[in-house]
């Protein structure tokens, strides 16, 4: 299954959601902490790109007039 800006962010929510719980498990933190960073990192580098794409998109549509 391919990871996309809405899955990574939903995980993030349910992981931040377990963090918060009272029932959060002390050994699965740092399991936890590492797979939000990566979750984080994807989200960062997807928002980068569509925001590079959306600039381009801009850029050819002012170069038309």
């Amino acid at each position: 299954m391919e990871l996309t800006y809405t899955k990574a962010m939903q995980e993030l929510e349910e992981i931040v959601g377990k963090m918060q719980s009272d029932s959060c498990d002390i050994d699965s933190l740092t399991a936890m902490t590492k797979r939000a960073a990566e979750l984080i990192k994807f989200c960062r580098e997807k928002l980068f790109t569509t925001d590079e794409e959306v600039k381009k998109c801009i850029e050819s549509l002012n170069n038309l007039q």
